[in-house]
């Protein structure tokens, strides 16, 4: 992963001393289990516990020397330790096979990412509530394909997101859940060589739960659930982004990324104010979704195991957690700071002469005893003549120029139905269902 969509506390899960030190633990846990059964030396662990006590550097150029010479990364590593523990580091590994180590030291490291995923969440919530309670009764226009629809407030949009990203943590707890998983049971998954028990024992220590059929890797739908849940999380994401791209826009700017002291838009024209924060998470979150597909390619692997995901996971663990800890932590960033613009918001509201309050008149009409399809009509017609005015002539006015409507409905009727706080008589009931 590039440095630029970075940050330490996710990248760290993933530097080769990281999960050299999660193959250390499995493997020394075993060891003493082993131990307790009888089937190594009880010294054997000791000594691998206390050369771990004396915070050891792990020499990552010295196993990747000695890996250039095996061809194999695990016998590598295990080599690098028995070098420095000495004899009794022998009894390491008995009765494992590599997925063992690789596959659970690989839930270890996605339960970690869960974790700091979940705190960034929770972050982006806390932004969200506290904006969409600011805005709850701010008037804004509702928009369906682009088009004005109906009067909303922008704390509703905000509400909506905070419910989609509640979902998205929702789903990330099953995932997390579903992904913290440990598989200690030798070649093909028997337990022919080693004891159940040494598993049950790793997997309490590290915090995991058992696979019960394990082959001889974990099944990899696990992963290919946890790797859509991300690509569904970024989805949310770009959501909001381009909805804030779209509300950036010139003839819109009803709300507007922060533009920062000395921030420069355009090395051509100064005046630009670009979004380019949310420009930059709709891209992250096309790189996300696009971890998703090679995770499901892997759920097919040959019989009891082949490698084919190996090389993808290399990609795909770091990659995937790491863009979406930064995409997550820039719109909590976005939300935070985003500019809105009430005045501008009205000014859009009110643009095209009433037309968003179509729908009540239509209501009004039907109930008055006029065909639906007579009623339509009658709005409709009116409705066109503001549309092509560019909204300089009036809903309000036409109708109460129009006499098969004044058949129907009285001046005072007509002009109750463009009371814009009627919209909003539902907010709090809303945010009761949404915020609780």
């Amino acid at each position: 992963m590039i440095p630029r969509y970075s940050r330490p506390q996710m990248s760290a899960i993933w530097e080769p001393e990281s999960r050299y030190r999660i193959w250390f633990e499995i493997e020394a846990h075993a060891t003493e289990k082993l131990g307790e059964l009888g089937v190594v030396p009880k010294s054997a662990a000791k000594a691998l516990w206390d050369w771990w006590a004396t915070d050891p550097v792990i020499d990552v150029p010295a196993i990747d020397a000695i890996e250039a010479v095996t061809k194999h990364d695990v016998i590598a590593f295990l080599t690098w330790v028995a070098e420095q523990v000495g004899d009794e580091a022998r009894f390491m590994h008995q009765g494992m096979t590599s997925s063992d180590v690789l596959d659970t030291t690989l839930a270890v490291q996605l339960a970690r990412a869960s974790d700091i995923l979940l705190e960034d969440l929770d972050q982006l919530l806390a932004a969200i509530k506290r904006r969409a309670e600011e805005h709850k009764y701010t008037p804004t226009i509702g928009r369906s394909h682009g088009i004005h629809a109906e009067p909303v407030t922008f704390g509703l949009k905000l509400a909506q997101a905070y419910a989609e990203f509640a979902r998205c943590r929702k789903r990330l707890v099953a995932a997390r859940e579903e992904i913290a998983t440990c598989a200690i049971s030798g070649a093909v998954g028997t337990f022919a060589n080693i004891d159940p028990q040494v598993e049950a024992h790793v997997a309490e220590r590290l915090g995991l739960a058992i696979e019960p059929v394990s082959t001889q890797v974990i099944p990899r739908d696990r992963h290919a659930m946890f790797f859509a849940v991300l690509g569904v999380i970024a989805s949310s994401i770009e959501r909001v982004a381009v909805e804030v791209r779209h509300l950036q826009r010139t003839e819109v700017l009803e709300a507007e990324e922060y533009f920062s002291p000395g921030q420069k838009g355009s090395s051509a024209m100064p005046h630009k104010r670009n979004p380019i924060l949310t420009e930059n998470l709709t891209g992250q979150a096309r790189m996300i979704r696009s971890y998703a597909l090679p995770a499901m390619e892997n759920v097919a692997l040959w019989h009891e195991r082949d490698i084919s995901h190996s090389s993808v996971e290399r990609f795909i663990g770091p990659d995937a957690t790491i863009t979406l800890d930064f995409a997550l932590a820039r719109l909590t960033g976005v939300i935070d700071k985003l500019l809105i613009y009430p005045v501008r918001m009205k000014k859009n509201l009110d643009r095209m002469g009433g037309l968003v309050h179509s729908q009540r008149v239509l209501l009004a009409l039907t109930q008055a005893g006029v065909s639906r399809e007579d009623s339509y009509r009658l709005v409709q017609r009116n409705a066109m003549q503001v549309w092509e005015s560019d909204g300089e002539k009036s809903l309000l006015e036409l109708l109460k120029a129009d006499s098969e409507v004044t058949a129907a409905l009285s001046d005072a009727e007509i002009e109750d139905k463009f009371d814009l706080e009627y919209h909003f008589k539902q907010v709090d009931f809303i945010f009761d269902r949404v915020f609780g």
